[in-house]
């Protein structure tokens, strides 16, 4: 039977590339996501590449798909032995004594309650396995912050500490718990749902940066920790482009 991972927000991104990396590594990957119809064009893809892919709807904000993934893995072609906590994103770049409460709140849902959601289901079918592995995609926001970032910053602390925290609860069953913690990355949509459509203003973030990380580079130390050895847990992975020191220290061209 085949080896089966999870990856929640597989539409597009972070998430849509590991989907691809998986598959390549053998996975069969149900593609988790909202929007079926980009779902549908990875799995072909990931079919035309030689590899297995079954796609999924489902909004991590919502108990009932989230239920509804959970039956689909119950029904995978093989043990479930991978989920990838990816879905999750940011809304505004407000100080906050003018933050919006509804961005925070959707911040709050989608980054953590989302994993929460997600990872609550799926510990049954991953703990049968015998050689389960959750992968938290959370980011250098989650331990470093920034003017403007407070909503942001706030939810990916907070999934930084479900992180911590499932290991020290998991220990002594076979499910290991990884933390991605990516920098500056230039996806097709994050900036741009960050800022509400607005294409140069989602551009600007990444000017003068040659080389900013892509969606495949996260994908690739996902894969890279998801594939060691089970004994071997990476309780951590900190990767940012050449160019970013630091969260506030960014070199860019002139």
């Amino acid at each position: 039977m085949s080896r089966v991972a999870i990856v929640t927000g597989a539409s597009s991104g972070i998430g849509a590339a590991t989907a691809r990396r998986l598959a390549a590594e053998g996975f069969h990957v149900l593609a988790a996501a909202r929007r079926t119809d980009r779902l549908a064009g990875l799995v072909a893809e990931i079919a035309a590449a030689g590899g297995a892919a079954t796609a999924v709807a489902c909004d991590v904000t919502s108990d009932e798909s989230v239920a509804e993934l959970a039956r689909a893995a119950q029904q995978a072609p093989g043990p479930v032995s991978l989920l990838v906590n990816n879905a999750g994103g940011a809304r505004g770049l407000d100080p906050i004594e003018s933050g919006a409460v509804g961005d925070w709140q959707w911040m709050y849902d989608v980054n953590v309650l989302g994993t929460l959601r997600v990872t609550q289901a799926l510990l049954p079918v991953l703990e049968s396995s015998g050689a389960g592995t959750v992968v938290i995609v959370s980011s250098t926001a989650g331990f470093t912050v920034y003017e403007g970032g407070g909503g942001y910053t706030a939810a990916k602390h907070a999934q930084t500490a479900i992180a911590g925290t499932l290991r020290l609860e998991l220990c002594g069953r076979p499910i290991r718990v990884i933390e991605i913690d990516p920098g500056m990355v230039k996806t097709d949509e994050f900036s741009l749902v960050r800022f509400g459509g607005d294409a140069d203003r989602a551009e600007s973030v990444y000017a003068g940066v040659a080389e900013p990380l892509v969606a495949e580079d996260v994908a690739d130390c996902i894969a890279w920790c998801a594939t060691r050895p089970q004994h071997v847990n990476v309780d951590r992975l900190v990767v940012r482009p050449l160019a970013q020191a630091a969260q506030h220290k960014v070199h860019r061209a002139s």
